[in-house]
């Protein structure tokens, strides 16, 4: 037992999920990866996670959405981020994670991202360890592209593979409606579905290297959602649309019904509408509830993981 450690405490983190508002992808690497320029901005649905010392390594999973393809071994990011903690600070003793999942699988939102977070900050502060957010952010890294910004939050301008943040001034909240599916979308595939249509037709990367649009930059710092609609962009929603072409009616549907603008967030199948103001977007939830959508109500930015109760 670690110092300071005590075996009866339980440390209850929160993080949330994120949207990409703006995702402008590169040319595939040597490596195999994408360098990419991601303006991510942190929303307010949110992975719960509890951890506590045990004899051996435990999780449990529940939630407010589908949870049947999280994995429950050794394979699990948070598990996994929770042991890199753990062996960072000299613990080679068993930890217990109880998940409660606020943000949809396999959605393009960064749940899993999202929970890694939580158990790095979670196994922190439960081992009473003093990494600093700069260090968990380095320690998720290896974990994911996502991970870093979960444990950051807020919203901000994410370059290489998405994992090196500047944080991103914004005046204000944004208001966002979330439409699900229940069939999520493998990252991997919406990738080499892009770069399968860039050698079909032409949509070609720019040759120099991804960047954030200024003018997305701009309307965030002038809080104008008017003006964020008419930019947000991302590069993934082609292919997103390719494999999964009935995500292609919620947004054309929703294009015609007074939101601002509608994009598929990440590599989807999520899709993500920007609403003028809270009450647009609970209107906009209930219409797509009378269509037999699932969609939520949300609003960014939001802080990164962070102690609820210790």
């Amino acid at each position: 037992m670690i110092s300071g450690a005590s075996s009866d405490r339980r440390v209850h983190v929160r993080a949330p999920g994120k949207i990409n508002v703006f995702f402008e992808v590169g040319d595939v690497q040597p490596d195999g990866y994408h360098d990419v320029a991601s303006l991510y901005q942190a929303v307010s649905l949110y992975e719960d996670l509890w951890a506590s010392l045990d004899e051996v390594d435990a999780i449990a999973v529940t939630g407010d959405v589908d949870v049947s393809g999280v994995p429950l071994d050794a394979s699990n990011l948070a598990l996994r981020a929770a042991r890199l903690v753990a062996r960072r600070l000299g613990y080679d003793g068993g930890i217990r994670l109880d998940i409660r999942k606020g943000v949809p699988v396999a959605g393009g939102m960064g749940g899993g991202s999202a929970d890694a977070a939580a158990a790095l900050v979670a196994v922190n502060d439960l081992l009473d360890g003093h990494l600093s957010t700069a260090d968990l952010q380095e320690l998720g890294a290896g974990l994911g592209a996502d991970v870093p910004f979960a444990v950051l939050g807020g919203t901000a301008v994410g370059t290489g593979r998405g994992d090196e943040l500047a944080t991103a001034l914004v005046r204000g909240r944004f208001d966002w409606v979330l439409v699900t599916d229940a069939d999520g979308l493998s990252t991997p595939a919406v990738y080499a579905e892009l770069d399968r249509l860039r050698g079909e037709v032409d949509i070609r990367p720019r040759a120099e290297a991804p960047a954030v649009d200024p003018a997305v930059l701009q309307a965030l710092r002038a809080g104008e959602a008017s003006a964020l609609g008419t930019v947000i962009r991302n590069d993934l929603q082609h292919a997103a649309l390719s494999l999964r072409p009935s995500l292609q009616s919620v947004l054309d549907e929703q294009h015609q019904s007074g939101v601002l603008a509608g994009i598929v967030s990440g590599s989807g199948p999520t899709i993500a509408l920007l609403a003028e103001g809270p009450g647009d977007a609970e209107r906009t939830v209930a219409r797509l509830a009378d269509s037999g959508l699932t969609a939520y109500a949300a609003h960014g930015p939001v802080p990164g993981a962070r102690v609820i109760s210790h």
